[in-house]
């Protein structure tokens, strides 16, 4: 299947959370700006890291529910899936604010833009430090709505309440791995152990997986189908945050929205740095740990490691692990479990998780 077609799986309810996503801010932008009118830049904030972003987290959901017999286009899954938005941007918020990311998907991360906010206003203090709390604080504003907006998408409470397992691990589940990955980071092990296990939690079941499930919850059947989800999104998950570190060290800076090699330049423990290191020789693992994260990294030292990625065998190791990992997900779709209608969505979406370029 070519990647042009790929994404018709994700488009089918993009708009409609939009929509919902759009409304729902607007009704919460008056009622913030009814505590004070100097909330607005933050609401600004806040709305600008809403309004982008693939909707993975929304689709999965509405195709879990529909794999699991839910009603095409019901307005009440729709409400829900798109409450997962919010809940990813408050990952995103929080995360830029802890690798000190200068850019969000070409434009200032929330702290940075924040920060500008303080400098142009010419306040006392420290314009970093009121740009980091300030996001922290739109980030955490953005979790409390991710809740209000799932308890208020129309479903009976005791739906709601099925729903409630796998929502709940979701959050739980992001946070952990966000922690693991910090961790991760100052420990400086760079291990492929270390690497999955943070893919999984921060990336696997939070993106693919607990929506899933929480599909198959709201539909009536998420005892039913949560192995089938489970088999199929945990390695779709890998698969898809492995491509997203490739892309952070070989991607285009036009289409990625920040520099090439900059989860070089940020030092991220992925799986391609341990595969990198597992693979070279000592002397080049060991100035390719000395380079990781330096401040000061050159172009010419990036090109370098990158090269290095290429010629170790890492980069083909990492393209072959994301077949493997897709082809588990695709076996899992087998399963007489899943309502047959969902089937061709949910192999569609493998291709438009792990087949990208941004």
């Amino acid at each position: 299947m070519a990647p042009s077609t790929a994404f018709s799986a994700v488009s089918v309810i993009r708009s409609d959370v939009d929509r919902e996503l759009s409304d729902f801010c607007a009704e919460h932008r008056v009622r913030l700006l009814e505590i004070g009118p100097e909330l607005a830049p933050a609401m600004d904030s806040l709305e600008a890291i809403v309004s982008g972003g693939k909707r993975l987290r929304p689709t999965f959901a509405y195709w879990g529910w529909r794999g699991a017999g839910g009603a095409e286009g019901d307005a009440r899954m729709i409400r829900a899936a798109s409450s997962l938005e919010l809940l990813q941007a408050c990952a995103l918020v929080h995360d830029d604010v802890i690798d000190n990311s200068d850019t969000r998907r070409g434009a200032p991360a929330t702290h940075k833009r924040m920060a500008r906010l303080h400098a142009d206003e010419g306040w006392s203090g420290d314009s970093d430090g009121f740009g980091r709390g300030a996001a922290i604080l739109i980030g955490d504003l953005c979790l409390t709505w991710s809740d209000e907006m799932y308890q208020a998408c129309g479903f009976v409470p005791r739906t709601l309440q099925d729903g409630r397992g796998p929502f709940d691990a979701m959050r739980t589940e992001v946070m952990a791995g966000q922690y693991l990955d910090t961790l991760e980071q100052v420990r400086g092990t760079a291990t492929r152990e270390a690497a999955l296990r943070v893919m999984r939690y921060k990336t696997a079941a939070y993106t693919v997986e607990r929506p899933l499930h929480l599909g198959a919850a709201l539909a009536g059947r998420g005892d039913e189908l949560a192995e089938v989800y489970t088999d199929y999104g945990i390695p779709l998950g890998i698969a898809f945050q492995l491509r997203d570190d490739l892309l952070g060290v070989f991607g285009d800076p036009s289409t990625m929205g920040k520099p090439a090699g900059d989860d070089l330049r940020e030092g991220k423990r992925t799986l391609v740095v341990a595969e990198t290191l597992a693979r070279s020789g000592e002397t080049d693992a060991e100035r390719f740990r000395s380079l990781l994260g330096a401040p000061d990294l050159s172009t010419d030292s990036v090109e370098w490691m990158c090269s290095l990625v290429e010629s170790s065998g890492a980069l083909a190791a990492c393209e072959s692990l994301v077949e493997d990992y897709s082809e588990q997900a695709l076996a899992a779709l087998e399963s007489p479990e899943l309502d047959e209608g969902a089937r061709g969505p949910l192999r569609e979406l493998v291709v438009a998780a792990t087949r990208r370029s941004h």
